[in-house]
């Protein structure tokens, strides 16, 4: 028997139904009031879509200015901070009211990242209630604007290495501040061109003749609109994208500041001038300090998500309307996306955004959870830095590979500036280098993978790592990740014994899982294998890891596809019957199939896919993109893009 949720095609496949505000709410979760705050202010602000056309950059810096302002008025950007100071006492919250704006114009999501995110972050996690009284109440409402002074032109990734350089002065207890040649300027800055007033600076810290290494403290930069004394502020001018944020390069010339300028929450220095800390090793008290801004990354990686959004439901409901060719002769021509090949352009598309935001939940709860709770031992936060570089990663190659290809499959429509993709392909496009650089976030997985996030996982330099690798952890790797143990795992969940690759079903989601462990765990014991190899060899390490750099990137990768899976998997299994239910366990079938298709040449290389399954599984692909093809519209509506941020009319109407 039928039930309400299902219709039976002429095949006899039961075709399930979605109630689209369920599936929503769904997907929503727990913040569902947060995220309708943020459309409602996004669909009051929408002409700044178009302001960004029509303005030129200067005015159209001050428009985005004002939105954010607007906004924070409204509580959407203060969720994070403490509700003593005006916010709302809610990391995860915060993180929802992030990717929820990355519906809209995403200078203005940017803007808010780094006055609230970054700097108001920096403030709120490396700061004391000194910092906290001083800056948090009119930084909440904007009326405060400030920068996150980090990146400088010579050093990118590298923050432990910063050229900029804070010398105290006990005779009159301040800090000294100065930019050491055009290599050490402060760059990219957001704020920094027009509107920031104090900036928070990473610097390398001298007391008494020792360095420190690298500390934040807060510097005016502008006094009275003008730059302060000793700063020079110029403007990094147009870019690809993003062209409402005020990027812009900050020199010092010996700026004093005073002591308690210091953001001290893990190191302080006394008026004599004597440096103490809780963390006595260098190296763990910076990677601790950076550990506390890690909310940036997850924010960055759901918004890039939600921009994948965007374009997949414009996208979408184009190819659901438009026609092109007739399929028979005689017929009405056929709409896009009845087209095969369309329906595997856009699909399995949909099917990862679906992965990647159920991803995103599980790194939002595990982030408010370490935030929040009362305490949580340094593994759980390395494997939450671990899990947030990674899925940040995948989640921004994600936007931008899903953004070219809607605007593809737009045709010359997608090409015109009124229907989004030109502002979504520029100005998404720097989420794969800020917060991070991709590769070197992978890098970071790699790292926690190959150590087991020892306790001296922060003390582990490249040199480290394959030192580390080599002699102590190369054994306990190779251990975990045996053909005998994976075997051991997957004997009670699927049929065939050893060969349990060629036996179980396609849509056996334990099948899926065991394909995509099975390649990590075979990536990572090859890894280790190589850099030990390496080592025992007696050539330098450094070179050993460069060569070795290609697989460790790709264990990564591996490993995250992994944990997507596995929150999709989860989230399937826990919900309650229904078209729903149905729908989404397609899209997992149908991102796990297609996952392992495109890595095919590694399961047919390493024996788990023969010939004739490989074709099999593609089958199975073009199969589910046909179940599916009757849900697409209904499952890109339940994301709940604001009608007005789609801005389409000619594509999405």
């Amino acid at each position: 028997m039928v039930n309400d949720d299902t219709s039976t095609g002429p095949s006899g496949y039961v075709q399930p139904r979605i109630d689209v505000p369920a599936l929503t709410a769904l997907l929503d979760g727990e913040y569902a009031e947060i995220r309708d705050l943020v459309r409602t202010n996004l669909a009051a602000h929408a002409s700044v879509l178009d302001e960004a056309d029509e303005l030129g950059v200067d005015a159209f810096r001050e428009r985005v200015r004002e939105v954010v302002v607007e906004m924070a008025a409204t509580g959407q950007t203060g969720m994070g901070f403490p509700p003593e100071y005006g916010g709302g006492g809610d990391v995860g919250a915060s993180i929802a009211a992030f990717e929820t704006l990355a519906f809209g114009d995403l200078s203005v999501l940017v803007k808010v990242g780094v006055q609230f995110g970054l700097f108001g972050g920096a403030i709120l996690q490396l700061g004391t209630e000194r910092h906290h009284d001083a800056y948090l109440p009119d930084l909440v409402t904007g009326k405060l604007m400030g920068c996150f002074a980090m990146t400088e032109t010579g050093h990118g990734s590298n923050v432990q290495a910063l050229g900029t350089v804070a010398t105290y002065d006990p005779r009159s207890q301040e800090f000294v501040v100065t930019t050491h040649g055009e290599q050490a300027r402060k760059d990219y800055i957001g704020n920094a061109a027009r509107h920031g007033e104090v900036a928070v600076v990473f610097a390398q810290l001298e007391v008494g003749g020792r360095s420190e290494g690298v500390h934040a403290l807060v510097v005016p930069v502008r006094v009275g609109g003008e730059p302060a004394p000793g700063v020079r502020i110029e403007d990094d001018g147009r870019k690809m994208g993003l062209n409402g944020v005020d990027n812009g390069r900050i020199h010092f010339d010996g700026v004093r500041v005073p002591r308690e300028a210091l953001l001290n929450r893990f190191a302080d220095v006394t008026p004599e001038g004597v440096y103490a800390s809780p963390i006595a090793h260098p190296n763990r008290r910076f990677f601790t300090m950076l550990g506390t801004l890690v909310q940036g990354r997850v924010s960055v990686g759901g918004a890039g998500v939600n921009a994948a959004k965007v374009a997949l439901t414009i996208a979408t409901r184009y190819a659901d309307r438009r026609r092109q060719f007739e399929a028979a002769s005689g017929a009405q021509e056929q709409l896009l996306l009845d087209y095969g090949l369309h329906q595997r352009r856009l699909l399995p598309l949909i099917a990862r955004t679906y992965a990647l935001h159920f991803a995103q939940d599980v790194v939002r709860g595990q982030l408010h959870e370490v935030f929040s709770g009362p305490g949580t031992d340094d593994q759980a936060r390395r494997r939450l830095e671990s899990r947030a570089a990674g899925t940040k990663a995948l989640g921004t190659w994600h936007a931008t590979r899903t953004i070219q290809e809607c605007r593809e499959a737009c045709g010359g429509a997608g090409y015109l500036s009124v229907n989004r993709f030109a502002a979504l392909k520029s100005d998404s496009d720097i989420f794969t280098t800020f917060e991070g650089d991709n590769h070197v976030l992978l890098q970071l997985v790699a790292k926690g993978l190959l150590t087991d996030y020892a306790s001296d996982f922060e003390d582990l330099d490249q040199l480290g790592m394959v030192r580390h690798v080599a002699g102590l952890a190369v054994e306990t790797v190779l251990e975990k990740t045996s053909a005998h143990k994976l075997l051991e795992r997957v004997r009670d969940l699927l049929p065939g014994g050893d060969e349990w690759d060629q036996e179980a079903g396609l849509l056996d989601s334990d099948y899926q899982l065991a394909m995509v462990r099975h390649r990590e765990e075979h990536m990572l014991a090859g890894a280790a294998r190589r850099l030990k190899r390496g080592v025992d060899q007696k050539r330098d390490p450094g070179t050993v890891f460069s060569q070795v750099q290609d697989h460790v990137i790709a264990v990564a990768r591996a490993h995250v596809e992994r944990l997507v899976l596995e929150a999709f998997v989860e989230k399937v299994r826990g919900l309650p019957e229904g078209g729903e239910k149905v729908a989404l366990g397609l899209l997992c079938d149908l991102f796990a199939l297609s996952t392992i298709e495109a890595d095919r040449a590694w399961f047919m290389e390493h024996g788990r896919l023969t010939v004739q399954r490989s074709k099999a599984i593609s089958r199975e692909v073009n199969d589910l993109c046909r179940k599916i093809r009757p849900l697409a519209v209904d499952l890109v509506d339940a994301w709940g893009v604001p009608p007005e941020m789609l801005r389409a009319p000619d594509l999405a109407g």
